[in-house]
C-alpha cells in the first residue's frame, strides 16, 4: 500500500522573530513539526505513497498540524484522534552568532507519550516498503519507546526494509539510554543515518570523513550508512565502498527540518535503488529546507531537477 509509514508526535512550532528573544517577544511563528512527518511530507512531495501515524487530540492546534501534512498530500488514515489532552510544542529562539539558537520542548502530558501497540492499525503501517524510525520518539517514554520497538521488529519478520535516523536530542535523553535503546534498532536496519556529532557521542564511534560511516556500518551491519558533518560534508558507506561529498554553504533563514528534507532525498533515492543519487537529491532539498521558514519542506521537484517516477532517468 505504501513506499513508506512512520510513527511520530505531531507538534506545533513557535518561533521568535530573527534578532529577539523568548523572554520579551511580541509575535511568534506558528507551523507545524514532527521529524518524522517532515521525512514523509517531502517524499510525498516526490511522488511517494507516505503515512503517518500518530496521537492527537481534537481541536485547533492538532487540526493546524495536520493540515500543514495532509496538504503535501501526506497519508493520514493512520491516524488516531482522542477526544481530550495538549498537542505538544516547542519553541525557538533563533540565534545569530556568536548566540546559538535555543529550544525549549513543552511535549509533557500528551496522549501520544501514553501511545500503545494495541492502538496502531499494523496491517496498515507494515503494508509498506521501508519503515522508518528516529531516536526522537523513541527517547519520549517507555509506551512509545516499546512501540518503536514492536514496529521495527514486526517490519523484520515481514520482511520490510527499516531507515532509522540517530537523531540524538540530549534535551530529550541520556547518550548512554540511547546507545542502549538504538542499538538493536540500528543492527536490524537496512539504511542508517547518524551524523558523526552522534556517532562519537551515541556509540563512542571516531573517524575521519567516510571511516566514521565505515565504522558505523562495520559495528551494526547495516547494507548502508550516511553521515553528516554540518557543513564539513556528507559521508557513505555501502557494499560499493566509500565516499565523501562535499556541501554548499547557503544562507540560513530558518535551520529545522533541514535535516528530515536531507534524509528524505536520500531515502527517495534508496527506494529507487541508488543511494548516492539519493544522497545527492538530499542535499538540494536540504538546500531549499535552509532557505525558508517551517520544518516541513515545500518543494517543486521539477525545480530541483528531481524525478517523481519511481525508477531514476538517468
Amino acid at each position: 500500500m505504501f513506499d513508506i509509514t512512520s510513527i511520530g508526535e505531531g507538534q506545533i512550532r513557535l518561533t521568535a522573530p530573527r534578532g529577539e528573544r523568548l523572554s520579551n517577544c511580541r509575535t511568534l511563528r506558528m507551523t507545524a513539526a514532527c521529524s518524522e512527518a517532515n521525512v514523509c511530507g517531502v517524499l510525498s512531495q516526490l511522488g511517494r505513497q507516505a503515512s503517518w501515524c500518530s496521537v492527537l487530540p481534537k481541536g485547533d492546534l492538532a487540526s493546524r498540524c495536520l493540515s500543514e501534512y495532509r496538504s503535501v498530500g501526506v497519508d493520514l488514515s493512520n491516524m488516531i484522534r482522542v477526544e481530550e489532552g495538549r498537542t505538544a510544542l516547542y519553541f525557538m529562539e533563533p540565534g545569530e552568532p556568536p548566540m546559538p539558537s535555543r529550544v525549549i520542548y513543552d511535549r509533557l502530558h500528551t496522549p501520544f507519550r501514553d501511545i500503545s501497540i494495541e492502538d496502531i492499525n499494523w496491517d496498515s503501517m507494515l503494508d509498506t516498503r521501508l519503515v522508518f524510525v528516529t531516536g526522537i520518539t523513541t527517547a519520549l517514554t517507555e509506551n512509545t519507546c516499546r512501540v518503536i520497538r514492536h514496529f521495527v521488529d514486526e517490519a523484520e519478520k515481514r520482511g520490510v526494509d527499516i531507515a532509522l535516523d540517530v537523531n540524538y536530542r540530549s534535551l530529550l535523553w541520556s547518550a548512554e539510554r540511547a546507545a542502549e535503546v538504538l542499538t538493536p534498532i540500528a543492527e536490524k536496519a537496512r539504511i542508517l543515518f547518524c551524523s558523526r556529532k552522534d556517532a562519537k557521542e551515541v556509540f563512542g564511534i571516531v573517524g575521519e570523513g567516510a571511516e566514521c560511516s565505515r565504522k558505523l556500518r562495520e559495528r551494526f551491519g547495516a547494507e548502508y550508512v550516511v553521515s553528516t558533518d554540518q557543513t564539513n560534508g556528507v559521508y557513505s558507506s555501502g557494499p560499493d565502498g566509500e565516499e565523501n561529498f562535499p556541501v554548499e554553504v547557503v544562507p540560513i533563514i530558518d535551520r529545522p527540518g533541514a535535516g528530515d528534507s536531507f534524509v528524505a532525498g536520500t531515502l527517495h533515492g534508496f527506494l529507487s535503488g541508488d543511494v548516492r543519487q539519493g544522497i545527492e537529491f538530499g542535499k538540494r532539498v536540504a538546500k531549499y529546507a535552509l532557505t525558508h521558514h517551517g520544518d516541513l519542506t515545500h518543494i517543486n521537484p521539477a525545480e530541483l531537477s528531481i524525478p517523481t517516477t519511481t525508477d531514476i532517468i538517468r
